[in-house]
């Protein structure tokens, strides 16, 4: 019996015979689909279609599944998100959920249980889906040394008053927020937030940055939040030492 759902599933995958297997299942299962074949497009088509839930597989090529899992968390925290793997490893495993994956197969799956898997985590966001409590806004705050963000709203409270932040801004700015301490190489910041799939020559970056220390720090010239570490990228030290 066919389910009367129009819920849009994306499916992240290169291997053409698993996108395609996984598209007719799904759609005879009453939903609707979208396939990518790699990186980049899984992210633009994630931003065009506002799917409802995505498939995503690691081994992408453009850029991986983890950058592109980072990516659409920056900006939405509650589609729900199952990754399939070929890989084993469990670091592989625990960086997508730290990440944010709702969930998580290893290749070769058994049919039946991914559908299962993928009812119930649209149940799930459904349920997510209930008005907040009023409260709720607090947490979209974030708050070190004497600045406060505000993600919901896109402002901050810093030295300079408050300020809006871009998109961008935003974006990276919560890219340093959710990995506290982790340094953070150059290519993989520009892959998560502008979208850019191979090495390139450019001070994009640099002058965000230049621009986060004129917003956040006491003294720009001698960072303690927002640090650079030599031949790798930068830091976000949210509680540096006094």
């Amino acid at each position: 019996m066919s389910k009367e759902k129009k819920e849009l599933i994306l499916i992240i995958e290169d291997d053409v015979h698993i996108a395609e297997g996984l598209a007719l299942n799904l759609r005879l299962q009453g939903y609707e689909t979208e396939v990518a074949g790699d990186g980049p497009s899984g992210v633009r088509q994630w931003e065009e279609r506002s799917p409802n839930l995505v498939i995503l597989d690691i081994m992408l090529p453009g850029f991986d599944g983890l950058s592109v899992l980072q990516s659409i968390r920056l900006k939405d925290e509650r589609i729900p998100i199952l990754v399939l793997s070929a890989k084993s490893a469990s670091d592989d495993k625990v960086k997508g959920l730290s990440y944010g994956v709702d969930d998580y197969m290893a290749k070769p799956f058994n049919l039946d249980e991914l559908l299962l898997r993928v009812d119930r985590l649209l149940k799930r966001a459904d349920w997510s889906r209930e008005p907040l409590p009023a409260d709720s806004g607090d947490q979209a705050r974030y708050a070190f040394g004497r600045n406060i963000v505000n993600f919901e709203t896109g402002t901050a409270e810093c030295r300079r008053g408050k300020i809006t932040l871009t998109e961008q801004e935003a974006k990276l700015l919560k890219l340093f927020v959710v990995n506290p301490g982790k340094p953070l190489s150059r290519d993989k910041i520009l892959e998560i937030v502008w979208g850019y799939t191979r090495k390139v020559s450019t001070r994009t970056l640099d002058g965000f940055i230049v621009r986060f220390r004129r917003y956040f720090e006491d003294n720009p010239k001698a960072p303690r939040y927002f640090k650079s570490i030599r031949s790798v990228g930068y830091l976000f030290d949210p509680d540096p030492p006094a």
